[in-house]
């Protein structure tokens, strides 16, 4: 089995009332993730408002969540904003060496969005020719825009071990069992980052979930990839619940996750730096406590 496997949260960012990043509060997210049984974390992302962090932010946000999960689960960390190749480069760079088990590239970094394949292809093959000792994921990032791999890039960089994680933003099941295909018997592990498909591309052959989502019930989650094809009607049903639950990130993401572990599980303010606090309303607590509801009947029929 490749080393990345499972259930990845997004990690959120906790931030102070000052609007500083709450690094204590950080460190205890991790331990929930793992208490919540979490195979991994990806650190620095979007969900971490990668875009609105300082660099040094992003550097020490990644070694607080290195040291914090000290080697208990994997963590891969982004932090890859910049426009410029070359500062790209450095970037990633300065991320590998806090000690993280991948440092994740974002596809629409690579590349404009006006820019074509051959543009991509040669900016891919620039990182991996200068940073040959690090080890990459790739995130399909829908901001500032979507940009998929190609089928031809895909089993380029799997047979040829340039890429060992894939984040996929493509929410399409067809899309999925076809990559699921080309990467078959390679190092490379493909995460879906959608709910509503999750299913189908376990039984294609992903090797987990990295979304939004598991910054409320990473355990179940975590339940299905376990145990999709031995308890395949209750996986169905499950499936279902956590599709209808997933509309919840529709609804002031990432507010909505800071107010749900501020009441289940770590103490953090609502402060975000990307959304105004006041677009979660009183509408929104009140999906959220029936969401936490719906979650515990859940956990007491699965036995979590």
């Amino acid at each position: 089995m490749n080393k990345f496997h499972g259930c990845y949260p997004t990690m959120i960012t906790p931030f102070r009332e000052n609007g500083e990043v709450d690094y204590d509060a950080a460190g205890s997210l991790v331990d929930w993730y793992i208490e919540k049984h979490a195979d991994g974390i990806f650190a620095v992302c979007q969900s971490s408002e990668m875009f609105f962090l300082t660099k040094e932010e992003q550097l020490k946000l990644a070694r607080t969540v290195v040291e914090r999960a000290d080697g208990r689960i994997p963590v891969v960390v982004s932090g890859h904003i910049e426009d410029d190749i070359d500062e790209g480069i450095e970037g990633l760079a300065r991320m590998a060496e806090t000690g993280a088990d991948a440092v994740v590239l974002v596809s629409n970094r690579i590349a404009g969005k006006d820019e074509g394949e051959d543009v991509f292809v040669k900016n891919a093959e620039k990182i991996f020719s200068q940073l040959p000792d690090v080890t990459f994921g790739l995130y399909e990032c829908p901001y500032p825009y979507l940009r998929l791999l190609s089928d031809e890039f895909l089993s380029y960089a799997a047979k040829e071990g340039k890429l060992h994680f894939l984040k996929d933003v493509s929410c399409s099941q067809t899309k999925e069992a076809a990559r699921a295909g080309i990467v078959r018997g390679s190092g490379l592990s493909l995460f879906n980052a959608n709910t509503s498909t999750l299913l189908g591309s376990l039984q294609a052959g992903y090797s987990g979930y990295n979304g939004v989502m598991a910054n409320f019930h990473i355990d179940l989650y975590s339940w299905l990839y376990r145990n999709f094809s031995k308890e395949p009607e209750t996986a169905a049903e499950l499936q279902d619940f956590l599709t209808l639950a997933a509309v919840i990130e529709a609804r002031a993401y990432p507010i909505s996750a800071k107010w749900y572990q501020n009441e289940y599980g770590v103490k953090m303010t609502l402060h975000t730096r990307s959304k105004d606090p006041s677009l979660f309303n009183e509408n929104g607590r009140h999906e959220i406590e029936a969401l936490k509801r719906m979650e515990d009947k859940w956990r007491e029929r699965l036995g979590l």
